[in-house]
């Protein structure tokens, strides 16, 4: 008998636990893998609030939770709240800006 590939990743994503990490101890940050796509990987990640730098691997995230800004080298910045759609480019230089504890959705 073989079993059927789980397709219910999350029952209730803003209720999952996330694990803290050591990606950024100035946002607190904290993450958890949940499914893979391919290479794909799909997950949560949480952070601030507080204010850091980082440079970006190529991520699609949705914001599910919280408030902030991220700010690219190029100056441009995009506010985050909850519904805002991002696509981040590997090489991006940026400083995030969280105001409110912010949890996002990504696929990086």
């Amino acid at each position: 008998m073989t079993s059927e590939p789980a397709r219910l990743i999350s029952a209730d994503v803003l209720a999952e636990a996330l694990d803290a990490d050591s990606v950024s101890a100035e946002l607190a940050t904290a993450h958890k893998a949940l499914a893979t796509l391919g290479e794909v990987e799909v997950g949560l990640w949480s952070a601030g609030p507080g204010v850091d730098t980082d440079v970006e691997v190529d991520e699609v995230f949705l914001v599910l939770s919280g408030q902030g800004a991220v700010e690219f080298d190029d100056s441009s910045v995009i506010e985050l709240r909850p519904g805002v759609l991002v696509r981040l480019h590997a090489g991006d230089q940026t400083t995030w800006q969280i105001t409110e504890r912010l949890t996002k959705l990504y696929l990086a």
